[in-house]
């Protein structure tokens, strides 16, 4: 059996046409298959429409969220409530293609444990996110020992041997993307286009963007500690041979009548002052996310909190 899971969050207008075209796409492979619909906490029709859509379609399962929960967080509770052999992730607006279903389904009857989709440059260079994701993309491949290609996305096909090693990680807001390439198992990608937004706005905005880029970089690196650690070993070897070269100077200048010792600029203090406590702060700031994470381990917070759900129905294939 397939699982979809896709989590949507006030898209009343794209939730219709979402389980008309996946289940097209399931129906061309002969495949028993259920569709997971994880309201986040919708403020619009959304959770309304996906009840009246199970009424005529019982393979259409849903999970409200008690409140919002964030993309991952939704995602995360479709994976741990799927059945099926195979979980497929996939974005509620309509950017993830479902025709792509039938070639993800059958890389993995060819034996393959993952198959991941990546998004294609020639699509991505034309928005201004391009830069940046590829910034992070470098900088996450140099700073941990997952290496993660370009463009991926959270449109994913896993097996259920995958799911199972996953769910049972008892680690907190797991970055996804970085723990499905860390587990390993027989992985292969694919290319697609992503479809341009039809209906609504994107959810996405900027800051959701640097908090998932600092989930990924602090989640599967100790880099930035040693990063930090080097910059203070050379700031203090830097300003120990300064101090001793001022020192000399001093010397120079106390028995030397012709040396005349050079005094420091007000400007050259200021601006060492503020770039001290500059890298104090970072080293502050990026031990703080460390512990952060750690304290949040603790609490044992759950994820996600379900409010409503309905998971029985007909999965058999037609």
């Amino acid at each position: 059996m397939i699982s979809v899971v896709s989590p949507v969050f006030n898209e009343e207008e794209s939730v219709e046409e979402l389980v008309s075209r996946i289940t097209s796409s399931l129906r061309a492979v002969q495949e028993s298959y259920e569709i997971l619909l994880v309201d986040d906490n919708s403020s619009d029709g959304t959770l309304d429409i996906i009840k009246r859509i199970r009424e005529t379609n019982s393979r259409v399962k849903y999970i409200s969220l008690s409140r919002n929960f964030g993309h991952q967080g939704a995602i995360w509770a479709g994976v741990c409530s799927a059945a099926g052999d195979a979980v497929v992730t996939m974005d509620g607006d309509l950017q993830h293609p479902p025709e792509l279903l039938p070639k993800m389904i059958a890389a993995w009857r060819e034996g393959n444990h993952v198959v991941f989709m990546t998004k294609q440059r020639r699509n991505t260079q034309r928005h201004w996110i391009f830069y940046p994701s590829l910034a992070f993309y470098w900088a996450f491949n140099k700073l941990s020992d997952v290496k993660l290609s370009f463009g991926q996305s959270d449109f994913r096909l896993l097996d259920r041997r995958v799911v199972n090693v996953l769910t049972n990680i008892p680690e907190k807001r797991q970055f996804l993307r970085g723990m499905v390439e860390w587990v390993g198992f027989k992985q292969t990608g694919f290319e697609y286009e992503v479809a341009p937004r039809r209906h609504g706005v994107s959810k996405w905005a900027l800051i959701h963007r640097f908090s998932f880029a600092f989930d990924g970089l602090f989640s599967f690196s100790t880099m930035p500690l040693r990063v930090v650690l080097v910059i203070g070993v050379i700031m203090a070897i830097g300003s120990t041979l300064y101090a001793a070269y001022e020192f000399v100077r001093g010397i120079l200048a106390t028995y030397y009548s012709g040396y005349v010792s050079q005094e420091s600029g007000y400007a050259t203090l200021v601006v060492a002052i503020f770039f001290l406590g500059a890298v104090q702060l970072i080293g502050i700031g990026v031990l703080g996310e460390y512990i952060g994470r750690i304290y949040s381990q603790t609490k044992g917070r759950p994820d996600f909190i379900v409010r409503e759900q309905e998971l029985q129905g007909t999965v058999d294939s037609e």
